[in-house]
């Protein structure tokens, strides 16, 4: 099985974890992991744009001219896609983007991708992640210890709660940090719905916690 080193708030190595490889280190299968994100970025197009064709513009109900004997061409409708004001020709309209992937998927696709992030050293782990407070110095603290200050950081916590909270409230005004709480509020529910394709690799340094770990391979494995 693959390991990895398991460190403390203070940047000290304290332990060592067993990785599952049917999660943390399988072959990355780029294609899925590319139809993920497509997925991803697709969903969140709102669908919304609309013009109007030459029937849904005001005006245009009087024939501006007569048909013939004006030396002009014909014109039936000053609301013509010919004319200034006029409707759109072929222009889009509100509609649905949405894609999506199977189960089976989605789960190659995040097991590909923490593979890759493994592979490339780019995983920590931490015992546990909490403060009591919210404080951006402490997670500057943090990163600052682990050279990650320059860097783009996710940060995954296990569920909702006070502690992890905080950490997220910390990060918030440091544009290079994300946290994610990924918990499912449901009782008794554990799923890694806020774990993505697309954070996961537009991140270089991923920071997860062992409940986190354990959590994964729980639900994905």
């Amino acid at each position: 099985m693959a390991q990895i080193d398991v460190y403390n708030k203070e940047g000290e190595k304290i332990d060592s974890l067993e990785l599952k490889d049917e999660v943390f280190n399988i072959e990355p299968n780029m294609d899925i992991m590319y139809r993920y994100v497509d997925m991803q970025l697709t969903n969140k197009r709102a669908g919304t744009a609309s013009t109007k064709t030459r029937s849904e513009v005001s005006g245009g109900g009087r024939k501006p001219w007569p048909q013939k004997h004006t030396g002009r061409a014909r014109a039936g409708s000053i609301r013509s896609p010919l004319w200034r004001h006029g409707g759109v020709t072929f222009g889009p309209k509100p509609r649905d983007f949405n894609k999506s992937l199977n189960k089976k998927m989605k789960k190659l696709a995040l097991k590909s991708a923490l593979s890759t992030r493994y592979r490339e050293n780019n995983l920590i782990v931490f015992e546990d992640l909490k403060f009591e407070n919210p404080k951006t110095k402490e997670v500057k603290d943090i990163l600052n210890k682990f050279n990650l200050i320059d860097k783009k950081v996710l940060i995954v916590l296990p569920r909702q709660e006070e502690g992890y909270k905080n950490i997220k409230l910390s990060a918030r005004n440091l544009p290079k940090v994300k946290v994610i709480i990924a918990d499912n509020p449901g009782q008794n529910k554990i799923n890694v719905d806020g774990l993505n394709v697309f954070d996961l690799i537009n991140n270089e340094k991923i920071i997860l916690t062992k409940e986190m770990v354990n959590k994964i391979e729980e639900v994905i494995g």
